[in-house]
């Protein structure tokens, strides 16, 4: 697990014992009263420095290297930290370190990649910034008299030695999207969470969170433009990868997954046509710097705001596609960044104007891998790609680690389904490369909402209705029928939806309380039409929330009344409630990275990237809406890379079901899950119904016997948050920090 950790205002108010204090193994980027440290695995790339002094021009340093002890930082000193994968060249971080100097954040967010930034201007303002998904979120708590923070919750309160917040716990698993009753708190009581989209800024020690990114206003949006964007960013997005990869010896450079899914397969066939570059390395400060192309000119506003897309070179061969690697024929084009995209050719080579770059070191016939597990979905699409080789797994079904000891596993920073499947990710992971892509979170930024068909009747848009709600009618009559698809989907669809157009902020969560109160199950269908109505409120329960006490339902149902009664978003429900299904996939994703990931590997998710985002949020609500909209549009993004081989079926093939699999793999983990669960440690803090949940369990088992919908998540929910629990306080308190006070162990409370 990589993080970084700092404090600020703490310096005449902790005593000097407070300069023994320090992360364990942790290497300090910048001392003095606020220091910053980074711990764990972090390659020399992904630490870059820049600081900015009166009368000198601004110092861009990469790598690990510890502050000089005659260092000492000035009232005018500021200093910018970019930590993680991030595209921005040194001239790109001095530019934005001068203008965040001004006061201005927001462009530190903008370059491709995914990374934290840290800016700390004099030597008692800190400002951190949390990317608009949440898959990078940051955490403070007070300390010492002033505000500890961190890149994980787990070391703050190992720090200030927070006990267990058993009512978030029971909010997460009641209402998992719903900010109302999560509100800014983690697991640990104290410590708290910035939102996604949102700044911590410390002053004199006192925390303050801000919004750096306004949610994206209601009104039509062009198409064209949108998927242009959307097409720039991802290419973007997977070249600063592809770009910066390290070779290893045990493992290829560039690893994906195949097994099933067209967001994956999109991202193998981007970086496919991405050269693969010289391997990154950490400069000395001493050194030369290394000569940087200059980014390419930008033409003017586009719809929605800002600058216009770059205009990147195309490759393209004149007389057939694709085009062959190290073919000498081989012409370049600059295309107009607003006519069509490109419908032939491949994108190769640097897409930066000028003289081009130095040549890349020869490609690996053996570069890329892709890994599939007991499916083959995606290889025939990538089986003509250059430099791809496959790694084809045995299947393997989740709960396959819980058959030994279950306290064996790793512990995350928070909860998550994840740890349920962890043994089987490590082993896809462990074939994969040194920097593995993923296609997460492509459903949730791509995909619109289903409450979204409540927002276009908000804004005067209904006229906008009849096609996600005819495209849904088409996919429930071939499925369930014509009286079902021509009738009811329409009815069921649209009456949803004008009763969530209608229904004000504290009748939602008025009404979600309620559900939670009376123990109404979570809504869903088996059509798509179904399971469309059943996501348009404000809010609704949780898969797991069936199996909690009714004290600890009560207790999530007085947060959502007391929310209530607070000021209403000015966000529309969809809008609302579709930003916070990403900000959930997202937390999952970093669980699912601090359980599966390997030492010196790094799995990336581009979807979940600042820039990708801001590009998705562009597209128009009703063309997002229809069913098989996401692969659409990852077509029209291959298409405008160049890549227009795509067989007619794309995206068409059903999704493999996964209920077999995690009945089988409850079947096979029988009885450490009766173990588990015979004195569970949810039950003991008041937050689970123990019987109910053996009684689920052993129908789960029987392929014979059917199950609502949503259980075997629910499920999931539950298992991941028992064993998480169960290994965090099996662990010895403290143990991320070095030249702390003995503490003792926090005893579990009951709500």
């Amino acid at each position: 697990m990589r993080w970084i950790t700092g404090w600020s205002g703490t310096s005449g108010a902790a005593g000097p014992e407070l300069a023994a204090i320090r992360p364990l193994a942790g290497t300090p980027l910048w001392s003095g009263p606020d220091p910053l440290w980074a711990v764990g695995d972090w390659r020399p790339e992904e630490i870059r420095l820049a600081v900015l002094r009166p009368g000198a021009p601004a110092a861009v340093t990469t790598g690990l290297t510890p502050p000089e002890p005659a260092d000492r930082d000035t009232p005018a000193t500021v200093r910018l930290a970019v930590l993680g994968r991030c595209g921005a060249s040194d001239a790109e971080l001095a530019a934005g370190l001068a203008a965040a100097r001004g006061g201005a954040v927001r462009h530190l967010t903008r370059w491709p990649g995914s990374y934290t930034v840290v800016l700390r201007t004099g030597t008692r303002s800190t400002v951190l910034l949390a990317d608009l998904a949440g898959a990078l979120p940051v955490f403070h708590t007070p300390w010492c008299g002033g505000t500890a923070y961190a890149t994980t919750a787990l070391a703050l309160a190992d720090l200030v030695g927070a006990p267990l917040d058993p009512e978030h716990l029971a909010a997460r698993l009641a209402v998992p999207e719903s900010p109302e009753a999560l509100g800014t708190g983690t697991p640990y009581a104290g410590v708290h969470r910035v939102p996604p989209g949102h700044a911590l800024g410390i002053r004199g020690g006192r925390p303050y969170t801000d919004r750096y990114e306004e949610p994206a206003g209601p009104g039509p949006r062009a198409e064209a433009p949108a998927v242009r964007e959307l097409t720039r960013a991802l290419l973007e997005a997977v070249r600063c990868r592809v770009r910066s990869s390290a070779p290893v010896a045990d493992r290829p450079r560039l690893g994906v997954d195949l097994s099933y899914g067209t967001a994956s397969a999109t991202v193998a066939l981007l970086a496919a046509a991405v050269p693969i570059g010289p391997a990154p390395t950490g400069r000395n400060p001493a050194d030369p710097p290394v000569p940087r192309l200059p980014p390419p000119p930008r033409p003017g506003p586009y719809p929605g705001g800002g600058p216009g897309p770059a205009r990147p070179p195309v490759t393209v061969h004149p007389d057939r596609d694709p085009v062959p690697e190290n073919d000498p024929g081989v012409r370049e084009r600059d295309p107009d960044p607003y006519a069509d995209p490109p419908r032939t050719g491949a994108v190769k080579g640097s897409w930066a104007r000028g003289p081009a770059p130095e040549p890349p070191e020869p490609l690996d016939p053996e570069a890329l891998a892709a890994v599939t597990v007991g499916r083959a979905d995606g290889l025939a699409l990538a089986v003509d790609v250059p430099r791809l080789r496959h790694i084809v797994l045995p299947p393997a079904h989740p709960y396959a680690g819980l058959a030994a000891d279950p306290l064996t596993g790793p512990l995350t920073d928070e909860p998550g389904p994840a740890l349920i499947a962890a043994e089987r990710l490590r082993a896809a992971y462990r074939a994969g490369g040194a920097d593995h892509l993923t296609g997460h979170g492509a459903r949730q930024v791509l995909d619109g909402h289903p409450a979204r068909l409540a927002d276009l009747i908000r804004t005067g848009r209904s006229r906008e209705l009849l096609a996600p709600v005819a495209a849904l009618a088409g996919a429930d009559r071939a499925v369930a029928g014509a009286l079902t698809g021509t009738l009811r989907t329409p009815l069921t669809v649209l009456r949803a939806a004008h009763r969530l157009a209608r229904a004000r902020y504290a009748e939602g969560l008025d009404d979600l309380a309620l559900k939670l109160t009376i123990r109404k199950a979570p809504g869903g269908g088996t059509t798509a039409g179904a399971s469309s109505a059943a996501d348009l409120a404000w809010g609704v329960p949780g898969p797991a929330a069936r199996w909690l006490t009714d004290d600890a339902l009560a207790t999530v149902a007085q947060r959502l009344r007391t929310a209530a009664r607070g000021p209403a978003p000015t966000e529309h429900p969809g809008a609302r409630r579709a930003g916070h299904a990403l900000h959930r996939h997202a937390a999952g994703y970093r669980t699912l990275v601090h359980a599966a990931e390997q030492y010196g590997q790094r799995l990336h998710a581009p979807f979940l990237d600042n820039q990708v985002v801001r590009a998705a949020r562009l597209l128009p609500d009703d063309v997002r809406l229809q069913p098989g909209a996401r692969h659409a549009l990852l077509r029209a993004v291959l298409t405008g890379a160049g890549r227009n081989d795509l067989p007619p079926d794309w995206g068409r093939t059903p999704r493999p079901d996964r209920a077999e699999a995690d009945r089988t793999g409850l079947r096979l983990a029988a009885d450490s899950l009766h173990l588990l669960f015979e004195r569970p440690l949810l039950g003991e803090i008041g937050l689970l119904d123990t019987t109910a949940v053996r009684r689920t369990l052993a129908r789960a088992a029987d392929p014979d016997t059917p199950l609502p919908s949503d259980t075997l998540d629910g499920l999931a929910e539950l298992i991941a948050t028992e064993l998480w629990l169960r290994r965090l306080t099996a662990r010895r308190a403290g143990s991320s920090w070095t030249g702390l006070p003995p503490t003792p162990r926090p005893a579990l409370t009951r709500t």
